[in-house]
């Protein structure tokens, strides 16, 4: 059995973070060990959530793994909250990521950054971004990434430029999500650098937008990387399994806004990755 290890934290309601990445990669077949960077009672879409910070808990984790002889097929990290938490994740990747590294670059979204983040602090992110494999932002953290000017309009030349520079960071691919290069449709644009090759995918754009999709994105890519699908259709099942749990999710009638109905798609994330 593959095995991947997640480094984020856990967020008891709201449905993202290792609330998601934990059942969601385990459904497809692949072991999840998780490392928890905090506890949070809910997202922080909330107000007067109560936040325990596990800084200090990261780093005897992975010394008692590496004693024990562990290793993994991948190393997937997403929500880090502190400059400490990002320098214990390219030490994660350093001593677990030999195979396979994705960074998803939680921080920023609809042209700003999420509270408690600086620019600073998303230049440093840079600096993880540049260990890894794999890196997803959104084209929010793109820009603060880059440490550029957020442009909520594009033409597919100014993705392939953002994406050039992306993997210029370090990453051997950098993959966009939430882009629209055509009126209804939404989807990623991607770029392997080690062989030049672009790829794009896309579905009907539907019409509400939820909480914590990227994150169910981003675990649902590692899952299907890691279990043995090309990096083409781990970015196709991604896309369609998201759009599915927002489909699912809409056919409830009075459904909340802060998370997706994720575990009633999990029967066809199944099906979808035989």
């Amino acid at each position: 059995m593959k095995r991947v290890v997640t480094l984020q934290d856990i967020s008891c309601v709201g449905k993202c973070s290792l609330t998601v990445a934990l059942p969601i990669i385990s459904a497809m077949g692949v072991e999840t060990a998780v490392i928890p960077t905090a506890v949070l009672s809910t997202h922080t879409m909330f107000q007067n959530f109560t936040f325990h910070d596990l800084t200090d808990e990261i780093k005897p984790i992975t010394e008692h793994w590496k004693k024990e002889g562990f290793q993994f097929d991948g190393v997937y990290t997403g929500y880090l909250g502190s400059f400490e938490q990002l320098e214990l994740a390219k030490n994660l990747i350093q001593d677990f990521g030999q195979t396979l590294s994705v960074v998803d670059p939680c921080m920023a979204d609809n042209g700003k950054l999420y509270t408690g983040f600086t620019p600073e602090f998303a230049l440093q992110m840079a600096g993880l971004c540049a260990k890894a494999d794999i890196i997803c932002p959104n084209l929010t953290e793109a820009a603060y990434l880059l440490g550029e000017e957020y442009q909520s309009t594009y033409s597919e030349e100014d993705i392939q430029t953002i994406l050039k520079k992306l993997t210029a960071l370090g990453a051997k691919k950098a993959i966009l999500t939430g882009i629209s290069l055509e009126e209804g449709k939404l989807g990623v644009y991607a770029y392997d650098a080690t062989s030049d090759m672009w790829y794009q995918y896309y579905r009907e754009e539907l019409p509400e937008h939820f909480h914590g999709t990227g994150d169910i994105w981003a675990s649902t890519f590692t899952g299907a990387l890691v279990s043995g699908k090309s990096f083409e259709e781990s970015l196709q099942i991604a896309v369609d399994y998201v759009c599915e749990c927002i489909r699912l999710t809409l056919e409830e009638e009075n459904h909340n806004t802060y998370g997706v109905n994720f575990e009633q798609a999990i029967p066809y994330l199944i099906e979808r990755i035989k």
